[in-house]
């Protein structure tokens, strides 16, 4: 059948020929539909047509095996359909979490996710944050873990939206999400103090990030709020890994501490390689804890209570507030020049498992 009226499909053209043996064109869903190529055109772009033809282009194109062109529709509307993570590390299940639920309301929402670790380098961060301009992306997840007065500048100039999940400085026009570090720290040395440990080693991550900076202050405070002095040579700081947290808790376990808690799960795990390897009980001669109740926490023997800082959660935020950007004129680098930032906070949560049993001497 060849469709009737203007920009009809000439007489004797095939299905084959109209689509070239490829993608099904207008041309040929005119043909299959039998309506004009300017009715598909104007169905095919949501432009209105009779419910009867948007039926029979629809069922047409369903049939052909249509699929949209998304350069085409991008250069429409001004949309690139896709959204970009940047995190600092690919591999820790931290982020992998994150990518998950983020992609998870990308998708839903007709978006694909463009994925960017930057290892935690500045430079690296701030040229993604200055890749917006090239629209390569609709918008951007940053996942910093410094944040420094050129990242600040970066924000407030930003050419799309951007949400950031972590804290930011006052008076930054970006959006962000937030983990109650301070408060799952007190969760877990809490947990430590009722299990009757009183030495309690802090490993902890680079002083000058921002959760190193924020789990050690809720260090400090949460000792102070168990009656317990804060003793700096129980203290180490060093490089949010495995490797690392195994040389800080051994450095430390000369002066006898009864549970050594990680400022994340690997820096937790870590130390358990260390008291394994002086020949230590887990929990019975030292208890240890961690936090992000990653994978990685039940994978380890014995299973490691760590506090759950919502990855997950903060990962689902994080897009839906981005998407929600997308559609509001109050959008970082669009024609507000002071949008109101929006902050959310994802509780923490502690799952205690087997490597902080009491201590001996109370059981």
């Amino acid at each position: 059948m060849t469709a009737k009226g203007a920009g009809a499909v000439p007489k004797g053209t095939t299905q084959a020929a109209a689509t070239g043996g490829g993608q099904p064109t207008i041309i040929s869903i005119a043909e299959r539909a039998g309506v004009s190529i300017a009715s598909v055109s104007r169905v095919l772009n949501g432009i209105g047509a009779r419910p009867a033809t948007v039926d029979k282009v629809e069922r047409a194109a369903a049939e052909l095996g249509y699929v949209p062109n998304a350069v085409a529709r991008s250069l429409k509307d001004g949309r690139t359909r896709q959204l970009t993570f940047a995190m600092p590390d690919i591999g820790n299940p931290v982020y992998v979490a994150m990518v998950r639920a983020i992609q998870s309301v990308a998708k839903a929402a007709g978006y694909r996710l463009l994925l960017h670790s930057t290892d935690a380098v500045a430079e690296d961060e701030l040229a993604v944050l200055h890749s917006l301009g090239d629209r390569t992306s609709d918008g951007l997840i940053l996942c910093p873990i410094r944040i420094t007065d050129a990242h600040v500048d970066a924000l407030r100039s930003a050419s799309g939206p951007v949400v950031v999940i972590g804290s930011l400085p006052s008076g930054v026009p970006v959006d962000s999400v937030r983990a109650d570090s301070v408060e799952g720290v007190a969760l877990a040395v809490r947990h430590l103090y009722e299990t009757g440990r009183r030495r309690i080693a802090f490993v902890n991550g680079p002083a000058d990030t921002v959760p190193g900076h924020k789990r050690g202050e809720g260090f400090r405070k949460a000792l102070a709020d168990c009656g317990l002095v804060y003793d700096p040579e129980l203290v180490v700081h060093t490089d949010f890994g495995i490797e690392s947290g195994a040389a800080a808790a051994e450095s430390l376990l000369d002066l006898k501490p009864d549970a050594v808690f990680g400022a994340n799960d690997q820096l937790a795990l870590g130390a358990a390689r260390a008291l394994h390897a002086r020949g230590l009980r887990i929990p019975e001669d030292v208890a240890v804890a961690g936090m992000d109740d990653s994978v990685l926490a039940q994978a380890g023997w014995p299973p490691l209570t760590s506090v759950d800082l919502g990855s997950t959660e903060r990962g689902r935020r994080a897009a839906e507030l981005l998407l929600q950007r997308l559609d509001t004129p109050e959008a970082p680098g669009s024609t507000s020049e002071n949008p109101t930032p929006r902050t959310t906070t994802a509780p923490p949560r502690l799952v205690v498992r087997a490597s902080t049993g009491r201590a001996a001497s109370d059981s």
